[in-house]
């Protein structure tokens, strides 16, 4: 018979004691706005009146909203294009630096501290303004100055080539993959007459695959909850191309006062967010590879 263990009351509440303040922060700014705003989705509350409308907001942003069809989509494909830019810049660094000095790491890893803040969205802007390095640098070519921002052929990527300056996060992870791989595969590989280029694509690309599909999750999750770059640097604009979803949220939200509507606009988002989520899992048994696998 198994023995129990068993604990003193005043254990216990040790226990709950400790966990308090976690577990009140958990209901209160986790749970609490997570079920209210399913609630408020439902509603057309703007702080003044709430009343139960049912599915309104959601049949209004689909049939007669043409800016957040507008937004999911400039959302969508930032995360298509940014999240694959930003993998490939965080593993080509972290093979460079993998066997390199750590201040050279702290160094890289730097933008993504400090990536998302309005400063660094700020110094971005003025990067690619009239006057800005970009336009002083092209004009040495021949390149007239132009505000890059608000061309819209250049606006996301602008964003995309900002996202993938904050490849610190995951060049770190990266690294640590890396480290991982056994050298004796190289060793084998190299005795086997196989290149580089070879060696890449056939042993560090397939071990490193679990670490690929923890990033892409993280990054992908991060690039539909993109907000500051494009409120701060463009705007939403030009014409709306770069209005990503949150930032129609935060809009709707805070400068109309359409909380319930904003709510609803959330859950659609979460519900997107999910679904490429489960995606990923589903679609990784065909590139995921684990080292314990046997081939049957």
């Amino acid at each position: 018979m198994k023995n129990r263990i068993s604990y003193k009351k005043g254990e216990v509440f040790a226990a709950y004691t400790f966990l308090a303040p976690w577990i009140i922060g958990l209901v209160v700014f986790t749970a609490y706005p997570f079920i209210n705003s399913l609630w408020l989705s439902f509603t057309d509350s703007n702080m003044a009146r709430e009343n139960f409308i049912g599915l309104n907001n959601f049949i209004e942003m689909f049939t007669m909203d043409s800016r957040f069809i507008k937004s999911l989509g400039n959302t969508t494909m930032y995360a298509l294009l940014s999240v694959p830019f930003k993998l490939i810049c965080a593993l080509g660094i972290a093979m460079l630096l993998q066997n390199g000095m750590t201040l050279y790491r702290i160094i890289y890893y730097i933008p993504s501290i400090i990536g998302s803040s309005v400063a660094v969205a700020v110094m971005w802007r003025e990067i690619f303004g009239y006057k800005g390095v970009v336009s002083t640098f092209l004009s040495i070519f021949g390149v007239a100055p132009r505000e890059w921002i608000t061309t819209p052929n250049y606006a996301m990527l602008i964003l995309i080539l900002l996202a993938g300056w904050q490849f610190g996060s995951s060049m770190v992870i990266f690294i640590a993959g890396l480290k991982n791989i056994p050298r004796e595969l190289y060793e084998a590989a190299n005795i086997d007459g196989a290149g580089k280029i070879r060696s890449f694509f056939n042993i560090t690309l397939p071990m490193l695959s679990p670490v690929i599909q923890f990033n892409l999750i993280l990054q992908t999750i991060g690039a539909f909850q993109v907000f500051t770059q494009g409120f701060i640097i463009t705007k939403g604009g030009p014409m709306d191309q770069t209005l990503f979803t949150v930032h129609y949220i935060y809009e709707k939200g805070f400068r109309y006062m359409r909380l319930g509507y904003a709510s609803a606009m959330s859950w659609v988002l979460l519900i997107l967010i999910a679904i490429v989520t489960v995606v990923i899992f589903i679609t990784s048994k065909y590139w995921v590879f684990y080292e314990n696998e046997s081939n049957s």
